[in-house]
């Protein structure tokens, strides 16, 4: 099973106002083990970066202006995806944003069925927790000291550890280490052959004996 742990980061919240995303990050997993294989891209967004957005992310207009546009890694960005679940934290917000780098292309949608939200799945299996990225690595034990600033790779990164663990715990951690077969006790037993216990003709003359005795019995109204 082939999914991929997706993240973005933007010059703001509103896409109908003319924000852009400027960072795409991916993780592959496979069978939900990291496979190694990731897909990350910076964006020329064409225009201004708001200083609020720059205090979060730290990706000035003047240093995603030496990198590609969105037209030039739409196509590779797709292909990575492919048809794959997408697993993304809030991800109204994302799908928003590259729904909004599609139409602007004239592409195809993302179907929202193809996203599962990690934030939905956390209040779900967490009810009354902090679902935010940071208090589920801190619930989690998972070190997340490297994020002095929001950043689509390393967020993808931390947000596939607490997805796993979401789904039922990193049992095999997150590498591709051998896992070694776990031992089966099997116990044998011997079965001793099954006992005849025939009754004797003494024995039968004794029981009809006694059942001659019972007055009116309800067996025989039904013979």
């Amino acid at each position: 099973m082939r999914e991929i742990v997706l993240d973005t980061e933007t010059t703001g919240f509103y896409p109908e106002e003319g924000d852009r995303i400027v960072e795409i990050g991916c993780i592959e997993l496979i069978n939900h083990i990291p496979s190694g294989n990731v897909y990350h891209r910076y964006i020329n967004p064409e225009r201004d970066m708001p200083d609020a957005a720059y205090r979060v992310h730290g990706l000035s207009a003047e240093f995603l202006r030496g990198h590609k546009v969105m037209a030039e890694e739409i196509d590779g960005f797709l292909d990575f995806i492919g048809n794959d679940r997408l697993i993304i934290h809030n991800a109204q917000f994302d799908m928003k944003f590259l729904n909004a780098e599609l139409a602007r292309l004239k592409r195809p949608l993302l179907p929202m069925s193809q996203s599962l939200d990690t934030v939905l799945l956390a209040r779900e299996r967490l009810p009354g927790a902090q679902v935010n990225l940071d208090a589920l690595c801190r619930r989690f034990g998972i070190d997340n000291s490297a994020r002095t600033k929001l950043g689509a790779l390393l967020d993808a990164e931390l947000l596939a550890e607490v997805y796993l663990e979401l789904i039922g715990g990193r049992q095999h951690g997150l590498s591709l280490e051998e896992i070694e077969e776990e031992a089966t006790l099997i116990v044998v037993r011997d079965i001793r052959p099954a006992r005849t216990h025939a009754v004797s003709a003494e024995e039968l003359a004794a029981h009809q004996a006694f059942l001659e005795k019972i007055t009116d019995p309800i067996w025989r109204k039904y013979i």
